[in-house]
């Protein structure tokens, strides 16, 4: 057929698609596949109501075209916010999020289908959104700038596969320029990130159960408290919003807090269900959602067990949420805080470039505000990342600074567990083996929910010869925090563990997991090549030094005995041995 023959047109495409398909089809194809074709179904209809037309439906994505981008970015915004609304009662294995990409292009349409440069470029732009998220195109940003109440941030010009010029890429953010100014004014009440914890509603027949969901919101309240990081709004503010209808937007003006935290808790007979939802205040973007049910029978245990379940996976959410927000943000508007969650996104990369940054950052974030015991505290960490990855210059100057850093943060805070944990590192870099385990069970008694004290004592334990103690420990931070960007490190050091017992085997396995969870990590090479070496896998050994080398190059024995300070010479002796089989030098 003449190409002239086909129908062109000028239209905004829509294209949706699920992140992470593939696992969730692995995990459970029959459940994946009815919450997809739900999903579908809700999204199918939004499309509908907002003048689209479905035009391709091929895998786990979705198509379509409006003839208008003001209706296209309309309808993705409906989308998210339903498709977060469902997914709160949906447990944690069922959960589905869509990623959205629009743009406006010149396609040639046969037969109901799209073809040409729109739809291809819609699906890259679509690649570059975040989990939940929406990017648009230039083009489609040049048509809708001015007619929503959103925001957008321009992403740059993006190369983007089998397309020859750069795009430019915004993301769209589901709030208003207004929104964003009234955060900003409120906010100047704490330098830190702020949260209320609204009174549970209590859902049941019952009212003496009152009790139940009060009793839940206060262990909360308290048990978030000891995140020193965090601004807490006190139970008496809180709880004046109780029976009341009300409107989240105007809680968070009230108190003067970026988010919120709410629940609700329904009890029939000997079954409870708990829901809650952690809310940017003042935008209503969902964060964070859980549905809990459980029996009742000791109404105590319940208590306790919902309250840890919502504190450790809101900490992380809450902390995961800051950093996105600041990689938005232009960097004149940035402040004391904002340059920490910005220093701690790069931090999280293990880069030797990106800790160079996060520690300019740091200094910027301590010009700013000189008594930022949170800045001190990750300034520390940085500083004992270059020793462990020998990024250092002088390993005596870092663990020198580290050292002097953690002890300004302690006298700036010493009720704060994250300060324990940067000075109990310290110590175990220094090979104070009893003082480091010491400082770090003392974050634990200030902290029971702060992961990585209970993963830096796992490590503090395993390089001291105390290795039951220390699978325990590392074990119950990985429980806490399953995503945290430091579980390379807990991985690791069960794997250390496992080396120190000679189970060979099973310090491989680890080390190859910690490479899986980030190739960039050292320490995961390191470990499967002295673990090779003592099984005799010449080839797998020499292999896996010449990608650590790589990382870390001109490495020799030396250097190690300072990176993996083992405590138990026997331990350390047949780590550098299994690295001089792989060919390490002296």
């Amino acid at each position: 057929m003449a190409l002239d023959k086909f129908k062109r047109k000028l239209t905004a495409i829509l294209r949706a698609d699920v992140v992470g398909y593939s696992l969730l089809m692995a995990n459970n194809e029959d459940e994946t596949i009815r919450t997809f074709k739900n999903f579908c179904s809700v999204i199918k209809t939004l499309i509908g109501h907002n003048r689209g037309r479905i035009v391709d439906t091929v895998g786990d994505n979705i198509m379509a075209d409006f003839n208008s981008v003001v209706d296209a970015v309309n309808c993705a915004t409906e989308i998210q916010q339903e498709i977060s609304r469902r997914n709160i009662d949906l447990p944690e294995n069922r959960k589905m999020q869509f990623r959205i990409g629009i743009n406006v292009g010149d396609v040639i349409e046969e037969k109901g289908r799209l073809y040409g440069d729109g739809v291809n470029i819609v699906a890259r732009v679509e690649k570059l959104a975040d989990a939940g998220g929406i990017c648009i195109s230039g083009r489609a940003y040049d048509q809708v700038e001015n007619k929503l109440d959103l925001t957008y941030e321009f992403l740059g010009e993006q190369k983007v596969k089998n397309i020859t010029r750069p795009i430019r890429v915004y993301a769209v953010k589901m709030s208003s320029d207004a929104a964003e100014c009234e955060v900003g004014k409120i906010y100047e009440k704490s330098c830190k990130p702020s949260i209320a914890v609204l009174p549970f509603t209590n859902m049941s027949d019952d009212v003496d159960q009152e009790y139940f969901s009060d009793g839940i919101t206060e262990d909360i309240i308290t048990a978030l408290s000891r995140f020193r990081w965090f601004f807490v709004i006190a139970r008496n503010s809180s709880f004046i919003y109780k029976g009341k209808t009300i409107e989240l937007k105007q809680v968070a003006k009230d108190l003067g807090v970026r988010y919120i935290l709410e629940g609700s808790v329904r009890k029939a007979g000997k079954k409870v269900r708990i829901t809650a939802q952690l809310i940017e205040g003042l935008t209503g973007y969902h964060v964070w959602a859980e549905r809990y049910d459980r029996d009742i029978e000791d109404v105590f245990a319940v208590q306790d067990e919902i309250t840890h379940n919502i504190v450790r996976s809101v900490a992380p959410e809450f902390l995961s949420a800051e950093m996105k927000r600041v990689q938005r943000k232009d960097f004149r508007n940035l402040d004391a805080w904002d340059y920490i969650m910005k220093a701690s996104y790069h931090h999280g990369r293990y880069t030797s470039d990106d800790t160079s940054e996060a520690q300019r950052l740091l200094h910027k974030a301590i010009e700013l505000d000189p008594n930022s015991s949170e800045a001190f505290c990750l300034l520390a960490c940085t500083h004992l990342m270059q020793v462990q990855f020998g990024w250092s210059k002088s390993t005596t100057n870092s663990i020198e600074t580290a050292e002097m850093a953690a002890q300004s943060a302690m006298a700036i805070d010493d009720r704060d567990a994250w300060t324990h944990t940067a000075l109990g590192l310290v110590d175990l870099i220094s090979k104070r083996y009893d003082e480091a385990i010491s400082r770090l069970k003392k974050a634990i008694d200030l902290n029971s929910n702060l992961a990585n004290a209970y993963g830096a004592l796992g490590q503090a334990l395993a390089l001291s010869g105390e290795y039951e103690a220390a699978v325990t420990n590392i074990n119950k931070a990985i429980s806490l925090s399953p995503h945290d960007p430091f579980i390379v490190y807990w991985y690791g050091h069960l794997g250390v563990v496992a080396f120190a017992l000679e189970r060979y085997e099973d310090a491989c396995y680890w080390g190859r997991k910690t490479i899986q969870q980030n190739p960039m990590f050292p320490g995961g090479h390191r470990l499967v090549a002295a673990s090779c070496g003592q099984l005799g896998r010449m080839q797998e050994a020499t292999n896996e030094l010449k990608e650590l080398l790589k990382l870390m190059p001109g490495m020799t024995a030396d250097d190690v005995r300072k990176q993996v300070p083992f405590k138990r010479t026997g331990d350390m002796e047949r780590y550098i041995d299994g690295l001089k089989k792989a060919g390490l030098e002296q």
